[in-house]
C-alpha cells in the first residue's frame, strides 16, 4: 500500500467523522503537523501509530488496507499489505458487518522490533502459526512458538515483536472497538 492511499484513507474517514485534525491529534497523541503530513503522503505510519489511529476513528486496522473495488470478491484472496514497515494483514472476516470481533491474518516480516506499547478497549487472541512471536505485556515479555496462543486485556500495555530472521505468522482475533 501506498503511503499516499494511507493518507486518503485516514482523510476520508476522519471527514466522514467530522473530525477536525485537531480532535484526532487529541484522541492519538500525535501532532497536528504529523498527521497532516500522514494524510499527504508526505509522512508513513509506523504499526503503532495506525493502531492508534485505527482506535482513534474505531474501526479495525484493516481498514486501512481494504480494496476499493467494493463489488468484487477479489479483497477476499488479495493479501493487504503495507511495505514500508513490512506488515502484512489480511482481513478474514470482510463477508460480515457490525463484527464484534475482527480476525486477521498477519505477518510480521524479520526483525520487525520497533513499536511502543498500546493500549485500547477489548481483548486480543493470538494464535502462532510460524515463527517465533514476542508479546510484551507490560513488563513481561512472552515467546511464542508455532501452535501457541496467547489471549490479553487490551486495556493493558502491549505490543507484538518479530526478533527473528524469518518471517511470523500468526491469527489474530481482536474485539472490535465499536463507535468513535
Amino acid at each position: 500500500m501506498s503511503t499516499n492511499h494511507l493518507g486518503v484513507k485516514i482523510r476520508r474517514i476522519r471527514s466522514e467523522r467530522g473530525m477536525t485534525l485537531k480532535a484526532l491529534a487529541d484522541r492519538t497523541g500525535f501532532s497536528i503537523s504529523f498527521l497532516s503530513q500522514l494524510e499527504r503522503g508526505k509522512s508513513s505510519a509506523t504499526l503503532e501509530s495506525l493502531k492508534k489511529i485505527s482506535i482513534a476513528f474505531g474501526v479495525n486496522p484493516s481498514y486501512f488496507f481494504e480494496e476499493e473495488d467494493t463489488e468484487s470478491d477479489q479483497s477476499l484472496i488479495i493479501d493487504q499489505r503495507m511495505d514500508a514497515h513490512h506488515i502484512y494483514y489480511k482481513d478474514l472476516g470482510t463477508m460480515v458487518t457490525n463484527r464484534d470481533f475482527a480476525p486477521l491474518f498477519v505477518v510480521l516480516k524479520p526483525g520487525q522490533t520497533e513499536g511502543n506499547l498500546i493500549t485500547h478497549k477489548g481483548q486480543e487472541f493470538l494464535y502462532v502459526i510460524e515463527g517465533t512471536l514476542t508479546v510484551r505485556l507490560e513488563n513481561e515479555l512472552y515467546e511464542l512458538g508455532p501452535t501457541e496462543s496467547f489471549m490479553l486485556d487490551s486495556t493493558r500495555p502491549h505490543y507484538w515483536y518479530n526478533y527473528t530472521d524469518s518471517d511470523v505468522k500468526i491469527l489474530c482475533v481482536s474485539s472490535e472497538v465499536k463507535g468513535s
